[in-house]
């Protein structure tokens, strides 16, 4: 059967409206990559995976939730839809609109969306409005808009975005057979733990599978869920997780703390450092969607996390290409050489190993 996206596979796990269409761009069904190589880097003696979401068709996870929250709003013949974004958003709900023949409108925060989410939300259609605050000030102000005009809000406080991206969880179920003894994955709005562990639990309620333990990390400069209070001013290189006040804090402490897990925050230097060694295994996520894993091999590093026998999967949740600006910034030059077979003869017998 024709794979035709996450509301055609799961609908029966999903609480939709009866009569909803489906705006899919065929979402979902992405790739749960196993990482040998980086598993034996942390120490070895474990099965690693990457959920590598960046696969989705604008490059981030979000498209798991929007085709259910764009899909539910056409089902009201609603014609506009908003967001707050730090990127993956952006560009999620405006291509999402765009196959709904909806209008979108973006509000970022003025200077802190990487440039390739910047570009997907514009080439999609929406119309785009930076303004003079942060995520959390963006977010406020589209609640209140949506509040008082016909508006579809879309962010993570629309109860059917967490119906679409919940549908992860149970791909990991399906691909493993249960679930893992721990899921590592980012966190910024706390939409996606919130979700990963709905769908866990539902999967579990239905099938049996097990519940997985949660290693949420937030970056050091923006982790209110670690400090325990709002951040003001969130700084950070992941751009896709500088939130300093979590729509869905409380869910995501929660789910910490039913799957006896935890939210732990990491450095910059560790997520950055963690961005490469997954491009090393093949895998090119954005800063952001390193965050897991960098929180894994600091948890391991620091003795407090013993992964010997145990069956990981870390979510990544965004392509390189969504933010690819500090790789620009530090890539050499190529080298320019004469187009002859001796010139690249020493380059080859470099790259085979030879003297």
């Amino acid at each position: 059967m024709e794979y035709e996206g996450v509301i055609s596979r799961y609908r029966q796990w999903m609480d939709l409206p009866g009569s909803m269409p489906v705006i899919s761009l065929q979402e979902g069904n992405t790739p749960l990559i196993p990482v040998p190589r980086l598993a034996g880097e942390l120490g070895g003696g474990f099965d690693l995976w990457v959920k590598f979401e960046g696969m989705n068709p604008t490059g981030s996870f979000k498209d798991r939730g929007m085709t259910v929250a764009i899909s539910e709003a056409a089902s009201r013949s609603v014609r506009a839809v908003i967001c707050a974004s730090t990127g993956n958003t952006a560009a999620s709900a405006a291509a999402y609109a765009a196959r709904a023949g909806m209008r979108a409108l973006v509000i970022i925060p003025e200077g802190k969306v990487a440039a390739g989410k910047l570009a997907g939300a514009v080439a999609y259609g929406a119309e785009v409005v930076q303004i003079e605050g942060s995520f959390d000030d963006a977010l406020s102000l589209v609640v209140a808009l949506s509040e008082k005009y016909p508006i579809a809000l879309v962010n993570s406080l629309n109860p059917y975005r967490l119906e679409g991206q919940k549908t992860a969880a149970f791909e990991i179920c399906d691909r493993l057979g249960s679930a893992p003894d721990w899921l590592c994955l980012p966190v910024g709005n706390a939409g996606n733990i919130t979700s990963y562990w709905m769908g866990f639990r539902q999967y579990d309620a239905r099938r049996g599978s097990g519940l997985p333990q949660i290693l949420g990390v937030q970056a050091a400069g923006s982790a209110p869920l670690v400090l325990g209070h709002p951040v003001d001013r969130p700084e950070t290189v992941a751009t896709a997780i500088r939130i300093g006040r979590p729509a869905r804090g409380e869910q995501a402490l929660q789910a910490a703390e039913e799957s006896r897990g935890r939210i732990i925050a990491v450095s910059d230097e560790e997520i950055l450092s963690m961005q490469r060694r997954l491009a090393q295994n093949g895998v090119w996520v954005e800063p952001a969607s390193a965050a897991g894993l960098a929180g894994l091999a600091h948890e391991i590093q620091a003795g407090r996390f013993d992964p010997n026998g145990r069956r990981i999967v870390a979510v990544c949740t965004g392509h390189g290409l969504k933010d690819p600006e500090i790789i620009a910034k530090s890539m050499p030059k190529p080298r320019v050489m004469p187009a002859t077979q001796s010139a690249l003869e020493e380059v080859c017998l470099r790259a085979a190993g030879g003297d």
